[in-house]
């Protein structure tokens, strides 16, 4: 039998909205081991945690759920694997990262286990990417107009020198676009950005046939997005972001072409 305290975590989130004081609604079913992860993310948010605070013991978690201790157990792994917890062994079980690596590796074997989808993938994926870029592009603009940024132009520079060389530089190229979002002061926005860029970076060498395909053009609109940043001109912002995707849109039109 579940407990009570267990039976209000339960059907909190499912009772109608629009219920009147007088009506009963009938108890749901519902699965137990996704309601033993729903009550402890309702603890996490309930107690307001953050990565690496600790969640009580599993001895607590069963009595205060009302569950088994192999409920809590299973629970946790299936959380731990959502990077939503982690598990340190002799020491409990703490709040984890809460990042998005796991939906960075369903998508990679979604395309993996579909590779005619491969061109779609990449598409549905760079105009994500584009949809991030150019909704965040006016508050980037406003942050760090009349400000320096060496950083950037280090990264820059690297970028274009590899591009000279036919090499890839796409550890400069995510720390360049982290580094723009990071002035948004917005966890979420940067997480989704960099999970949609390692989703694009698993799916792009399958479609690619010349490597070195517009390399320097794209080291170079990075070059323009930032003096236009500094500069506080949201319309060259904007332009130099779209000069950014375009070696992919050609990428993806001369796959499509191909099928």
């Amino acid at each position: 039998m579940m407990s009570d305290k267990f039976k209000q975590v339960v059907t909190a989130d499912y009772l109608r909205p629009n219920l009147t004081g007088t009506e009963i609604p009938p108890m749901l079913a519902v699965n137990r081991l996704d309601a033993t992860m729903d009550a402890i993310k309702a603890y996490i948010l309930r107690h307001q945690l953050t990565t690496g605070d600790p969640l009580p013991t599993e001895a607590k978690l069963c009595a205060d759920l009302g569950v088994s201790r192999s409920s809590v157990r299973e629970a946790l792994r299936k959380l731990e694997a959502l990077d939503i917890i982690s598990v340190r062994q002799g020491r409990g079980s703490v709040v984890g990262q809460m990042s998005m690596q796991p939906l960075v590796e369903t998508l990679v074997l979604k395309n993996a286990l579909d590779h005619t989808q491969g061109t779609r993938s990449l598409r549905t994926i760079v105009a994500t990417r584009r949809y991030i870029d150019l909704g965040v592009a006016e508050e980037i603009v406003a942050n760090m107009k009349g400000t320096s940024n060496p950083q950037l132009s280090e990264l820059v520079d690297k970028m274009t020198q590899k591009a000279r060389k036919n090499e890839l530089f796409s550890d400069e190229d995510i720390a360049f676009h982290t580094a723009l979002l990071r002035s948004l002061n917005n966890d979420l926005i940067e997480q989704l950005m960099q999970a949609m860029w390692l989703v694009h970076q698993a799916i792009l060498p399958e479609l690619v046939h010349n490597q070195s395909v517009g390399l320097i053009h794209t080291a170079e609109s990075h070059q323009k997005m930032l003096d236009a940043a500094e500069a506080g001109d949201l319309a060259a912002y904007i332009e130099a972001i779209d000069e950014h995707y375009q070696p992919l849109d050609q990428i993806i039109k001369e796959n499509e072409a191909e099928k």
